[in-house]
C-alpha cells in the first residue's frame, strides 16, 4: 500500500494562505497560546510519540499534518490530558493563563480548563454528544459547568444564538440522532466554542462530510476562531486543507515532528523526504497533465511512497522514515538533527534541494 489512500484533494499553491512579514513578526514575538516541549508518549516501554516540540502563538493556525498512525491525535489527546489510563505522558504542556503545567495535572485540575480555556472539536461527532439530551441543552451545559453563565435560562438563550451562527436554527429541542453528520460537527464545533477558548485543537473535523458540507464547515471554523481571536491547532492528512486554513505547518510520522514552518514555504520547497512525498503523491494536476505543447491530458500514475506505516511504536531507530526513504543511507541510522529554530526547520540527513542539483 502506499500513501494514496490518505490523499483527499491536491494542493493548489495559490491557495495557501499567505501571512505578511507584519503578522508573522507579531506572531512569533507574542507570548505563545500553547507550548509543548519533549512530549513523549509511552504504553509500558514502547514510545508511540517521541520528543514533540510545538508552539502556537496567539491567534495563529497551525497545521499538524500526516499519514494515519504518524501520531497526530494522539499528540492531541496527549494535549488534552485525554490519554487511555496505560498510556502515559512526560514532557511540558503549557497553557497561556494557566499557572501549571498540563503534563501530570490530576483530572480536577484538567477538567477546568478542558471546555474553557482548551478546547476540542473530535472527528466523530456522536461520540462526543449525549444521545439522550437535547442539542441547545448540552451546548448550555458547557457554559453552565464553567460558570461562563449564571444561570440555565441564560445559558439555554445564549446556546440558542451561538447553535444560529453555526447555521443550525430550529434545532435546539432535537437530539442528536435526528441530525445529519455536518449538522452534528456542527454543535460539536457550538460547545468548543462556547467559552471563547484560548485555543482550539480540531481533530479531522471534515474527514467524513462530503465536499460541501466539509466547506462549509472549515469556514465556519475559520470565522469561529478569527471572531474570537483564539489559536488554531488543526490536525488532518488532507494538504488542501492545511494549504486553505493554516499559516503554518507541521509535518509528524513515526511519531515525531520531521518539518515545519510557513506554510506557502513548505508546501513549495518541502525539505525533508517524507514532506517531499506526501506533497508528490498530491499532486493531481501533474498526474492528469500531458506533454508540453499539447492540449490532452494524458493520465499518468501518481507517484507513491513506498512501504507502508509501521505499527505505533515500532518505527527504526535513528531516521523514522528511513525504511521507506529511496534517498536513504547508513548515516540515516543515526537520528538526524534538527536543523532550524523552532517554527521553522527540518530533520533529515539528506534534505531535498540539497543535493538534487
Amino acid at each position: 500500500m502506499s500513501s494514496q489512500a490518505d490523499r483527499q484533494t491536491s494542493v493548489p499553491v495559490d491557495a495557501v494562505d499567505v501571512v505578511s512579514p507584519a503578522d508573522a513578526e507579531a506572531s512569533e514575538a507574542a507570548p505563545a497560546v500553547l507550548t509543548v516541549r519533549g512530549l513523549t508518549i509511552s504504553v509500558r516501554d514502547l514510545e508511540l510519540v517521541s520528543d514533540v516540540d510545538l508552539s502556537v502563538g496567539p491567534g495563529e493556525r497551525v497545521g499538524l499534518i500526516g499519514e494515519s498512525g504518524s501520531g497526530k491525535s494522539l499528540t492531541a489527546l496527549g494535549i488534552l490530558g485525554l490519554l487511555p489510563e496505560d498510556v502515559t505522558a512526560a514532557g511540558s504542556v503549557r497553557l497561556s493563563g494557566i499557572d501549571h503545567d498540563l503534563i501530570g495535572a490530576g483530572e480536577r485540575r484538567l477538567s477546568r480548563v478542558r471546555g474553557n480555556h482548551l478546547a476540542m472539536v473530535f472527528q466523530e461527532p456522536m461520540t462526543a454528544l449525549n444521545p439522550t439530551m437535547r442539542i441547545a441543552d448540552q451546548v448550555a451545559e458547557a457554559m453552565l459547568v464553567h460558570r461562563t453563565q449564571s444561570n440555565r435560562r441564560t445559558a439555554r438563550a445564549a446556546a440558542v444564538e451561538l447553535l444560529d451562527r453555526v447555521q443550525l436554527t430550529g434545532i435546539a429541542r432535537a437530539y442528536p440522532h435526528q441530525l445529519s453528520g455536518g449538522q452534528r460537527q456542527r454543535v460539536v464545533l457550538a460547545i468548543a466554542l462556547a467559552n471563547d477558548p484560548a485555543l482550539l485543537i480540531c481533530d479531522e473535523p471534515t474527514t467524513a462530510l462530503d465536499v460541501t458540507v466539509q466547506a462549509m464547515v472549515l469556514d465556519l471554523i475559520l470565522r469561529g476562531v478569527t471572531a474570537r481571536d483564539s489559536a488554531l491547532l488543526f490536525i488532518t492528512h488532507d494538504l488542501a486543507v492545511v494549504a486553505t486554513i493554516c499559516q503554518r505547518v507541521l509535518v509528524m510520522y513515526g511519531g515525531r515532528v520531521v518539518e515545519s514552518g510557513p506554510v506557502r514555504e513548505v508546501f513549495t520547497n518541502p525539505r525533508h523526504r517524507y514532506t517531499e512525498g506526501l506533497l508528490a503523491a498530491s499532486d493531481l494536476e501533474a498526474a492528469d497533465s500531458g506533454p508540453v505543447g499539447t492540449s490532452e491530458p494524458v493520465r499518468r500514475r501518481l507517484p507513491t511512497i513506498q512501504g507502508t506505516v509501521p505499527a505505533a511504536g515500532h518505527f527504526p531507530d535513528g531516521c523514522v522514515f528511513r525504511t521507506r526513504c529511496p534517498h536513504a543511507t547508513e548515516v540515516c541510522a543515526e537520528r538526524p538533527p534538527w536543523t532550524g529554530d523552532q517554527t521553522r526547520g527540518f530533520a533529515c540527513h539528506h534534505p531535498a534541494g540539497a543535493d538534487d542539483v
